[in-house]
């Protein structure tokens, strides 16, 4: 027996093949089957299309989506010009193009081998004539060691001792050698592997081991307890400033804080969160994290506390979910256009030609917000830009979801439905950088700082207790603040802790961006 073929109707279609079996010779117990079994059939066909929704998205979470950019949803499309004008315009990868030059190794100890038989104004020894000179550009050889994260240096001071009255004389150590058994640079790299890189205490331990020079996980957690206290001034001033910010991006994650997970909960919430915020403040960008029960909304509220009354409301981006937003404060609220456009990403195969269509047209959007960073545009510039190019744009999309829905169209149940639905519900907040100048498309800067707290969830598992989730806390914030500002973090910890009772004093002076001049600028 062949299969059926295969007939889709869409809301419209099948009110009108209901009413032509309701006008039809039929008995009416005949009509009433039909017509509730073509109801049912439509019902099947949108669970069956939601199902297969919910497990591609299942299969992302598993094994990592593959991509949702325009030129890989479209790559099928012949028909579409911009397709191959974006591989057209493709920059080639540049010869060598994966090895790093001499330059990139900035953190490499130096050192300059000056020509042992000429200086600069010698004669030259060939033409005789002429005299030599220093190039501006040396030859460079980069040479590459490896050795465990942290080394480990034995001194062996000699002991004598009298024969006869039994005194020993043992040998000083130089003036230059430390007392200090963890000198700074120890105690910034292990919450920088731990914090940073998503390396467990007993993974670096298992590592120490294999070399030669142990680190007991107990010993590393000690250290990382005690240094907390010392750059903790300095994470206090990052989340003053920040509630100064012109932009402020949220966004929520999973954890696991096995302390709360102990405890009776008696207010009724059961999760348990990392959030992070990402503040926009002039041409710095800082970063907070904050671990606990409160949701991303709650813990911007905090931040927000300590903002200046005489400031206007700043811009809140975050995703359209209502515990992003801060009680008691106001905000000026953009929602996440990157996860709107997601809902119609996870439709493709459902409803090819209709997402592609609503994907083209935000495409377009994201090309003129890429045009505004190229031209270095002012906030007001990038608004009249965006009002004059994307506004069209927008506004034809929102009329092609109204028209949508109004002419039925589309089954509001289904999994397109839901996905305009969204949209037109959050259009608002959704084109917000269409009315408020620097108003940003997405949440994106905020999702990949997230990413650090994910990492580390993945690699340790938990939090043991709230202590232990406020010292990541207050690491991942330095760390990522010194990645978001182009500081090295490392660089950064070690003279955060070199200068301990000066950053205590003065942190508003010991900033990843400012730190580099405090040092001459403060008196000891």
């Amino acid at each position: 027996m062949s299969s059926p073929e295969l007939i889709v109707l869409n809301a419209n279609d099948r009110k009108e093949l209901i009413d032509r079996i309701q006008q039809s010779s039929l008995s009416k117990e005949d009509r009433d089957v039909l017509c509730a079994a073509l109801e049912t059939l439509s019902s099947l066909n949108n669970a069956y299309r939601k199902n297969t929704t919910s497990i591609k998205r299942l299969l992302k979470i598993i094994f990592g989506s593959k991509s949702e950019k325009s030129k890989d949803i479209l790559k099928n499309e012949s028909d579409d010009k911009s397709s191959s004008d974006e591989k057209s315009s493709e920059k080639k990868k540049p010869k060598g193009h994966g090895r790093n030059g001499a330059d990139a190794f900035t953190g490499a100890d130096k050192k300059f081998i000056p020509h042992p038989d000429f200086i600069p104004g010698d004669q030259c020894p060939l033409c005789i004539k002429g005299k030599i000179y220093r190039l501006e550009t040396p030859q460079v050889l980069v040479s590459i060691e490896g050795h465990a994260p942290l080394s480990a240096k034995v001194t062996e001071f000699d002991q004598l001792r009298c024969n006869l009255c039994g005194e020993i004389f043992t040998s000083k150590p130089p003036e230059t050698e430390k007392a200090r058994v963890y000198d700074e640079s120890a105690r910034a790299i292990i919450p920088l592997l731990k914090y940073g890189c998503g390396f467990p205490f007993y993974r670096f331990e298992n590592l120490q081991k294999s070399v030669g020079i142990p680190l007991p996980s107990s010993t590393q957690w000690d250290i990382v307890k005690t240094e907390y206290e010392n750059v903790y001034p300095v994470y206090l001033e990052l989340k003053k400033l920040a509630a100064q910010g012109d932009i402020l991006h949220n966004d929520d994650t999973n954890n696991r804080i096995l302390e709360l997970m102990a405890q009776e909960n008696t207010s009724g919430r059961t999760g348990i969160f990392t959030t992070g915020i990402i503040a926009v403040t002039g041409s710095q960008k800082i970063a907070l994290f904050f671990s606990g029960r409160n949701h991303a909304g709650e813990n911007l509220s905090d931040v927000l506390s300590e903002r200046d009354k005489d400031r206007s409301p700043p811009i809140q981006m975050c995703d359209a979910l209502s515990r992003n937003c801060p009680k008691g404060y106001e905000t000026q609220l953009c929602n996440c256009l990157t996860h709107g456009r997601r809902y119609f990403v996870d439709e493709v195969s459902n409803f090819p030609d209709e997402t592609k269509h609503v994907i083209k047209i935000i495409r377009e959007v994201y090309k003129n917000d890429d045009i505004a960073k190229e031209r270095s545009l002012s906030d007001q510039e990038r608004l009249i830009y965006h009002q004059k190019h994307s506004e069209p744009l927008m506004d034809s999309l929102y009329d092609w979801f109204n028209e949508q829905v109004s002419q039925k169209k589309v089954e509001p149940n289904s999994g397109l439905g839901e996905a305009i639905s969204y949209m037109l519900k959050h259009w608002e907040p959704l084109t917000r950088f269409l009315k408020v100048p620097g108003a940003p498309l997405d949440n994106n800067v905020c999702e990949r700082a997230l990413k650090l707290a994910i990492l580390n969830r993945k690699n340790a598992y938990f939090y043991k207790t709230c202590f232990g989730a406020a010292v990541g806390d207050v690491f991942m914030s330095i760390i990522h603040t010194c990645s978001l500002c182009g500081a090295n973090p490392f660089r950064y910890l070690v003279a955060i802790l070199k200068n301990t009772g000066k950053v205590l004093m003065y942190p508003e002076k010991w900033l990843p961006w400012n730190y580099h001049q405090a040092a001459a600028e403060i008196p000891s």
